[in-house]
């Protein structure tokens, strides 16, 4: 049958509505994923066209998935971590929503100080068991949206579960039921959605849930979790790897609105920022972050990458304040305890310090030359060396310039004598068998010691 379609505005055959695939032994796609190699991915040649939403944003898990992977946070670290979201994300609301756990006095207590802020961003949703009493205490504490956990893969629903596939959908079903009655909107957590049958249960099952929804008059979130961070970005992959594909096959086959469309991923194999990307231009409103990529195994998408990266696909910041990404580095360091690797992207102590001598130069020179783009404009974070062996004397040149806030004329240059005077203890120090980088601290004692009073001191 023909029909006028709402997306396209083309006329296309009516969508063959997939039944669901009750089968006896689990599918683990050994052809895929055969646990002794490393899985494979496929290609069917098959392209699935481009579909940007007119609105997309950031969704934040990192007080509960991120919450999972490090010491619990204190009530005041949670509030304090979703004051920082809420500067971050702007007054627009581009990052749209987070979850908090609401099992625990901790819990509950953490979640009624972050509501009583006041704040319209982000909105405060949770993360539950599958329970009519977590459905009712959700409802209670006026929360509007809960997150349930809804394996989708063979592994879970045979392995995990025990249960087949028509046992797990009824359960699935009865318990997204119990979340109409309490009149929560449930976002279902469709986890390790690559490695599932998408046609034999995926498809069938969200079909379930939008007739649910239809008979409700509530709406569901579908949360597509690539649990083990196995999708893959490329055009023209097959499924069940495909990142373009799962969001297309979700809204095609399944009517899910862009707006309850939702993606998250996990970092197991580098892919996880360049997955989300695919998943916002081929249809979904929604990318699930966690601060700092702070998250099971490898960690989840970060946050703050998809802030600069939502700035590059839009043009635009949108409101969003990208210098609250350094006040939350140095919260998580200072306040938490939690220990960035220096290299970590738009975070790391070393995220934009250089330590060879011939990129200090340039900087020198102009700082666009080696950055990324104006890291003090956009973080609060201008551009740095670190003293080495390789950093040498423009190094030690552009060091001093930019710790004491040396501007024009005022900057000293590779021929100062205090910049050779110290070159010449820092190659001693490499010479005699040094292996450390040279710290702030003796930068400092050295210059005091090579040229007392010419700078303050701190």
């Amino acid at each position: 049958m023909l029909e006028i379609s709402s997306k396209t505005n083309l006329l296309e055959k009516n969508s063959y509505k997939y039944s669901l695939q009750d089968i006896p032994e689990p599918n683990l796609q050994r052809d895929i994923y055969s646990y002794g190699t490393v899985p494979k991915v496929a290609f069917n040649h098959r392209r699935v066209p481009l579909n940007m939403p007119e609105e997309i944003w950031i969704t934040d898990t990192s007080l509960r998935d991120g919450q999972q992977s490090v010491e619990p946070y204190t009530v005041d670290q949670i509030v304090n971590i979703y004051k920082l979201l809420s500067r971050l994300g702007g007054p627009y609301g581009i990052i749209r929503q987070t979850e908090f756990f609401v099992y625990s006095k901790k819990d509950r207590q953490a979640l009624e100080k972050c509501m009583e802020l006041g704040l319209r961003f982000p909105e405060i949703t949770s993360w539950i068991r599958a329970s009519k009493e977590d459905f009712k205490l959700v409802r209670d504490l006026g929360i509007k949206e809960t997150g349930i956990l809804v394996s989708c893969s063979d592994y879970h629903i045979f392995k995990k579960m025990k249960m087949t596939r028509s046992q797990v959908l009824d359960y699935y079903l009865g318990t997204v039921k119990d979340a109409f009655d309490a009149g929560v909107i449930p976002r279902c957590h469709l986890e390790d959605i690559t490695r599932a049958d998408f046609y034999g249960f995926v498809v069938p099952f969200v079909n379930e849930l939008q007739a649910l929804s239809r008979e409700a008059g509530i709406p569901v979130k579908i949360r597509a979790c690539d649990t083990m961070g196995y999708g893959v970005p490329y055009t023209e992959a097959a499924l069940p790897r495909s990142v373009a594909g799962i969001i297309y096959g979700l809204q095609h086959y399944s009517d899910v609105p862009s707006e309850c469309l939702e993606w998250h991923g996990h970092n197991d194999f580098y892919k996880a920022v360049t997955n989300a990307s695919t998943a916002w231009l081929y249809g979904a409103c929604a990318v699930n972050c966690s601060l700092l990529g702070i998250g099971e195994r490898t960690g989840n998408i970060p946050l703050e990458a998809m802030v600069f990266e939502y700035a590059s696909l839009r043009g635009s910041m949108d409101g969003m304040d990208p210098t609250v990404i350094t006040e939350i580095a140095e919260y998580f360091e200072k306040d938490i305890g939690y220990k960035i690797p220096p290299m970590t992207p738009f975070a790391g102590a070393s995220f934009n310090s250089t330590r060879a001598g011939i990129h200090a130069d340039g900087l020198m020179k102009d700082a666009e030359i080696y950055t990324i783009f104006d890291t003090e404009k956009l973080l609060n974070r201008p551009a740095t060396v670190e003293i080495s062996k390789t950093s040498g004397a423009a190094g030690i040149a552009y060091w001093i310039n930019q710790h004491f806030r040396l501007k024009g004329d005022d900057q000293i240059g590779k021929a100062d004598p205090l910049v050779a005077a110290i070159k010449q203890w820092v190659d001693e120090e490499y010479e005699t068998g040094r292996v450390t980088m040279i710290s702030h601290g003796e930068m400092l004692d050295k210059i005091q010691e090579f040229a007392p009073g010419r700078f303050p001191k701190e």
